[in-house]
């Protein structure tokens, strides 16, 4: 399915081939959360989902306050951080930038609280990402993301 909204296009897939069967895991989502990943699926890649907001406030709410997130090179960014930047990157969208979502999974790591792992593409790069949701009520909250920049 592909998405296009704001100018940003999104492509997801539920699941993709490994290039080496002996390398990368199975799909770890047991029977029991697939309607959680389902619900976290229409939620990433984080911050780039007009549909559930694009202003600072909207961000803060997606976001529990402890929110931290370790970017593709490594470094360590506060929520603050992170906001301020969402805020300057909303404000000038980038046009046409198309994402490439595949290989979701989706793992209780504690009461309503969930780790998903995803592949995202975007161009040429290709990255490895981990978010971990929280379920508080009927909301979702982003605890923690971090994105590995895969090396060919």
């Amino acid at each position: 399915m592909r998405l296009r909204r704001y100018g940003v296009g999104y492509l997801i897939k539920l699941a993709g081939a490994a290039s080496d069967p002996h390398m990368e895991p199975d799909s770890i989502t047991p029977a029991r959360h697939l309607e959680v990943l389902r619900e976290l699926m229409r939620r990433e890649p984080i911050f780039h989902r007009p549909e559930f907001g694009t202003t600072r406030a909207d961000f803060e709410n997606m976001t529990d306050p402890a929110f931290r997130e370790v970017g593709a090179s490594g470094r360590c960014y506060s929520r603050e951080y992170v906001l301020d930047i969402l805020e300057q990157r909303h404000a000038r969208p980038i046009e046409d930038e198309v994402l490439e979502a595949s290989d979701f999974q989706c793992l209780e790591i504690a009461a309503d609280n969930y780790l998903l792992t995803y592949t995202l593409r975007q161009g040429e790069r290709l990255t490895r990402r981990a978010t971990i949701w929280r379920r508080q009520g009927l909301a979702w909250k982003i605890v923690y993301h971090q994105g590995t920049v895969v090396q060919a």
